[in-house]
């Protein structure tokens, strides 16, 4: 037999050419990584190499078709055995060595040719002889396994279609791998670019395949969905795209953004249409390694899969967290905020650019603006190119100009949203009542307009040109929950109060030249209640605040019990009615009664029993708010008020303890008032009460705004409300009653800024300063708080004609945000340029104008405000058009003869937040891309809405298609009335989103419109 006829690939050369060529391809070639090697078994390349030396065609060594049937175990599965040797066993050939020698012999028929890939392990290449056997199989059926070798060399994406090639994979379906250890843990194969050696894949371990549900979920993670049951939400088919979003918990911003960016057409699409999977970016290291692209698709798909009332997006919010710590928890937070976090993460996945270059950027130095913006962009699309940059991003011009130099900068820098500010008022308007002196004036409620950054001097100012009272002669308070939260210093900055505080202005008497010192008394009412309480460990009664407080100045002269007692009676004169001469109780003589005891001061008349009650009873009444009989327990103090008014001290060296009864002899408020005789004044024989301005009144009073605020504030008042007033501890003492005596309406003590007394307060007769305690209470008996407490007249109040007036809801004009947003400004201190004329930092100059805008135009309302001085929220509408936005008088770059696009938008989505600075919800609107419907979105309920709407003062990020890129919608828009609407979901029971509810309810949407046919909206607050 000749070489011809054994060689049946081709006719080889000669064999001195064979051996000269393959020699050299073995001595030249080098091994790089990811090449093809294959291995021939030794014996047949050592006959080989004895064949071409003899030189002879004819020679009695022809090797013969190649054959490696000497490195196989079995020649059923073609295995290597294990421990074979380079260079004993078997040679190593390069790719175009093995195919020439193939070309020449051939190969024994069945057996397949031995490619091997070079790897690159640590410090060295290396043909890999031994590659990775891996066991594959279907998530769905993990019983049927199949054993596949692949190099280390090879990426993961091999192995997925070597599986889809091996399984029943429907063409086109979206696949992930998982790879499973042999301690059963999984983990995802996330970079299919990725080789099996940098994945860590070894021997034995089992790669799972799984495929995309229709509805959008993945198998091994399928999602709580809120359903009725397995069937129906199996079964339910509704429009794709109108899909709520569960609230986790606080999560309704983070709603509102996706439901928004969810119905943006080219985004949407960009993802529905899978396109992210070629551009996910596993190496840049400002992006996410793709988790967060690969997160927000898996929503997508399930909000687009028409087979969800709502989704649970908690894998999107871990992942979120996981990225941007801030996002952590279940906090509340902005929209805008998450948006631009996710907008700049889903553009650092999916950033085509992977090995970014440094580029030093250029000042303009006088060149066009036209060639500065073109090498602008250009420089940014190097390092940024993705599919936010080609919808998002757009281009401004920022001019700085120095004010010493005059030093001219310009820079176009892109922008992926416009955050425009909104016209400030520099004024605000409060609403307070006055209360007057004249005790028989009903509080008026008064509207006054004040400095934004005004103090309580200027609200004084404001409120005296109404009610002719001199600013010196008010006090400002904050009152909540029938106590005084706050009395404010004239100094104090009008921003502490917040717009739905209850605030009081008390009006004091005029303070003449020659006139003693005055006291600020702060008056409290304080009702006894029927029942001791025994819990406290003494026999004392329990109290309650009710009524409004009162603030009066006081002569320190007029501090005794018996002037107070007058004094009081005088102010409360509208609604306490005095009591006639046959109401009048008296007491019997020689009766044995029980006694309170108050503040540790005897009611009785007797100088042993004076004696007895030790140094607490010398103590004024006003001095000692409770002695070792009082016990008030409370568990939430109040912090006190600042009042910078004279604050009496307490003297003791002038009491006399053989006078009679001390609580009423003794001055309250000063050590040196005369002392009086018991039968001036007849102290109460029950224990107090407290009152408040929020009491409710009966139905048909009006009732003052003693509303707790949303804001700063609530939580330490909300403190307080929950926490009951302590009972004030009274001790009965046995007594004789030596006189006739008349029963006062009400007891005089001394109370903290909280209406109650801490127990223990001035226990074994210890005195307490004054000069920390200017509160006093009355404590009212119920019986006779019913007999001469008119509770209606007390809670009566008028409204002065500046409340009449009309609130004009403040509107501006988003044209009039965009040139705001372009005016020239000068920089504030915090943040100045450096000039590199002067070589320093200056406060220059700055404006920004609009070079080209992008397809999605994103505008954020800026309307929280913060600044030195004020937090605040603008609740101003902003009058946006849904149609024909037209930018072409903001636009430096007018000219749209290159084919450049048209500077006019439609609207398709509002982000909106209802509530103040702290707290709050979020909801949006947004318009389908296919049927083009509006729909209001609420967390997990989706309803109809129509375009009068959508403009609220609660719009807060608006989104912008350009026309030129806007679509046809390709569906009939939804029939919205309300027989139609829920004949259109009876198929399946009611869904979560209730698309079906025709109801108008605008005040719960935050629409200034009203109409008959619109969609019911239940406003939640997080």
């Amino acid at each position: 037999m000749t070489a011809n006829s054994r060689c049946s690939a081709a006719e080889p050369p000669g064999l001195e050419t064979q051996r000269r060529e393959i020699e050299s391809l073995l001595r030249e070639w080098e091994l790089r990584a990811g090449d093809s090697w294959y291995v021939v078994e030794r014996r047949w390349y050592e006959q080989w190499k004895e064949f071409v030396e003899t030189g002879d065609q004819n020679s009695s060594s022809f090797p013969g078709q190649i054959d490696n049937t000497e490195l196989f175990e079995d020649l059923d599965s073609y295995h290597l055995k294990e421990r074979l040797v380079e260079n004993e066993d078997f040679m190593l050939v390069p790719a175009e060595a093995w195919h020439k020698l193939l070309s020449w012999y051939d190969m024994v028929d069945g057996q397949p040719p031995l490619e091997r890939k070079v790897v690159d392990l640590p410090s060295t290449l290396k043909v890999e002889v031994y590659p990775v056997e891996i066991f594959l199989c279907l998530h769905s059926n993990m019983e049927n396994v199949i054993t596949v070798q692949f190099s280390r060399a090879d990426s993961i994406r091999s192995i997925q279609r070597a599986m889809c090639e091996a399984f029943p994979v429907p063409p086109g379906s979206e696949c992930r791998l998982w790879m499973k250890s042999s301690d059963s843990t999984c983990e995802r194969l996330r970079n299919v670019y990725m080789c099996v050696l940098d994945a860590c894949l070894s021997s034995g371990m089992t790669v799972i395949l799984e495929t995309r549900n229709a509805d959008g979920t993945w198998p091994s993670s399928r999602p709580q969905i809120m359903r009725n049951s397995v069937e129906e939400q199996d079964s339910y088919r509704g429009q794709p795209g109108v899909c709520g979003l569960t609230n986790l918990g606080n999560t309704c911003f983070m709603n509102s953004a996706l439901q928004c960016l969810s119905n943006t057409p080219p985004l949407t699409e960009y993802f529905l249409q899978s396109s992210y999977l070629e551009e996910l970016n596993f190496t840049n290291p400002l992006g996410m390694k793709g988790e967060i692209a690969e997160a927000y698709a898996d929503v997508i798909k399930q909000m687009w899969s028409g087979r969800h009332y709502s989704v649970v997006p908690r894998v999107f919010k871990t992942k979120v967290g996981h990225f941007a710590s801030q996002f952590l928890g279940y906090q509340q937070h902005d929209s805008q905020e998450l948006l631009s976090f996710l907008l700049d993460g889903l553009h650092e996945d999916l950033n085509r650019v992977k090995n970014k270059e440094y580029i030093e950027l250029r000042d303009a130095e006088g060149r066009p603006d036209q060639e500065v913006a073109e090498e602008a962009w250009r420089n940014h699309r190097r390092r940024n190119d993705s599919v936010i940059v080609d919808t998002f991003h757009g281009l401004f011009k920022s001019t700085l100009v120095c004010p010493e130099c005059h030093k001219v900068s310009v820079t176009l820098d892109p922008f992926c949203y416009l955050s425009v500010p909104l016209p400030v008022s520099k004024e605000r308007v409060m609403e307070v009542f006055f209360v007057s002196l004249d005790p028989y004036a009903k509080p008026a409620q008064h509207r006054v307009v004040v400095p934004k950054t005004g103090k309580v001097s200027d609200l004084c100012s404001a409120l005296s040109e109404m009610t002719s009272v001199p600013p010196a002669q008010m006090v400002v308070a904050d009152v909540f929950n029938h106590r005084f939260y706050k009395i404010y210093n004239t100094d104090e900055s009008l921003s502490c109060i917040l717009d739905r505080d209850d605030i009081f202005v008390y009006e004091l008497s005029e303070l003449e030249e020659q006139q003693e010192e005055q006291v600020l008394l702060a008056l409290y009412l304080r009702e006894r209640s029927h029942y001791r309480d025994y819990g406290s460990g003494s026999s004392s009664y329990g109290t309650s605040l009710f009524g409004h407080p009162l603030l009066l100045s006081v002569p320190r002269s007029s501090c005794s019990q018996k002037a107070l007692y007058n004094l009081f009676l005088q102010r409360l004169a509208r609604y306490v009615r005095p009591p006639d001469p046959s109401e009048e109780l008296e007491e019997e003589e020689e009766e044995e009664l029980y006694k309170t005891q108050t503040n540790g001061i005897s009611d009785e008349d007797e100088p042993e029993d004076a004696e007895k009650a030790g140094p607490s009873q010398t103590e004024p009444c006003c001095g000692d708010a409770s002695a070792n009989s009082q016990s008030d327990d409370t568990t939430t103090v109040e912090p006190r008020p600042v009042i910078n008014h004279t604050q009496p001290s307490l003297d003791q060296s002038n009491a006399d303890t053989n006078n009679g009864p001390l609580s009423q002899t003794e001055p309250v408020c000063s050590a040196d008032a005369n002392t009086t005789n018991t039968d001036d004044v007849n102290p109460c024989e029950g224990p107090s009460g407290t009152t408040d301005t929020s009491a409710e009144p009966p139905a048909e009073q009006p009732q003052p705004p003693c509303e707790t605020t949303e804001e700063e504030k609530e939580e330490d008042k909300q403190e307080e409300a929950c926490s009951p007033s302590p009972p004030a501890n009274e001790q009965p003492a046995k007594r004789k009653a030596c006189l006739k005596k008349r029963k006062s309406l009400f007891t005089i003590q001394a109370v903290n800024s909280n209406g109650t007394t801490e127990r223990g307060m001035g226990e074994g007769g210890s005195a307490v300063s004054f000069s920390s305690q200017p509160y006093v209470a009355i404590d009212w008996d119920p019986e006779m708080k019913k007999r001469f407490y008119n509770e209606n007249e007390a809670e009566k109040y008028v409204k002065h004609a500046s409340m009449e007036v009309p609130q004009q809801q403040t509107t501006v004009q988003l044209q009039e945000c965009i040139e705001l947003f372009t005016t020239k400004e000068t920089l504030e201190d915090e943040n100045p340029w450096y000039c590199p004329v002067c070589k320093k930092h200056q406060l220059a100059t700055k404006k920004l104008d609009l070079w080209f805008l992008p397809e999605v135009l994103i505008i954020h309302l800026k309307r929280f405000s913060y600044t030195k001085f004020t937090r605040e929220k603008l609740d101003s509408i902003v009058d946006f058009p849904l149609r024909e936005l037209d930018f072409s008088g903001c636009l430096l770059r007018k000219s749209l003869s290159n084919g450049e696009p048209p500077s006019r938008y439609d609207l398709i989505a509002v982000s909106n937040h209802y509530g103040g600075l702290r707290d709050g919800h979020y909801t949006s609107y947004a318009r389908h891309k296919d049927n083009g419907q509006w729909y209001y979105f609420d967390d997990s309920k989706v309803t109809y809405a129509r375009e009068d709407q959508i403009v609220t003062n609660a719009a807060y990020v608006l989104f912008y298609h350009r026309q030129d890129k806007i679509r046809i919608p390709t569906l009939p828009a939804p029939n919205t009335s309300p027989a139609s609407s829920t004949s259109s979901a009876s198929s399946t029971s009611q869904p979560a989103n209730d698309i079906t509810s025709c109801k108008d309810d605008d005040a719960e949407l935050g629409a200034a419109a009203a109409s008959s046919s619109s969609s019911y909206v239940t406003m939640e607050t997080d």
